[in-house]
């Protein structure tokens, strides 16, 4: 099993409406072992991440409000790719396609003031 990352919007009465992925994009977020393994890790808890360590013991929801926090914590994460995936024994390039994902849906959801699902 894989985890998914989605964009969601909230409807009037406050209920969370999974979107669609668009065509081309990828909303693979890892496999569900990284929930510990690689977004839950030392590494990624020592560069402060609070975010993606979550989904070590339970599903992501980034509000819409949150969303630009999250960009900012993706980015860390960005500038520490390397090491962090060295550190938990994954190849670079596939942690960073799988951060890629996540960006790329953290980046859809604040452009129409939804937010971010990975499950």
């Amino acid at each position: 099993m894989t985890l998914a990352v989605d964009v969601f919007l909230r409807d009037a009465d406050g209920q969370w409406n999974v979107l669609d992925v668009p065509e081309g994009c990828n909303d693979s977020a890892g496999f569900e072992n990284w929930r510990e393994t690689v977004w839950g890790s030392a590494p990624v808890r020592a560069l402060g991440c609070v975010y993606l360590p979550v989904l070590a013991s339970s599903d992501l929801y980034v509000e819409a409000s949150d969303v630009p926090e999250f960009l900012r914590e993706l980015a860390l994460l960005r500038a520490h790719l390397e090491a962090v995936a060295a550190a938990v024994g994954e190849r670079t390039d596939l942690v960073e396609s799988r951060l890629d994902n996540i960006e790329a849906a953290a980046l859809r959801a604040r452009e129409i003031g939804g937010g971010v699902l990975i499950w």
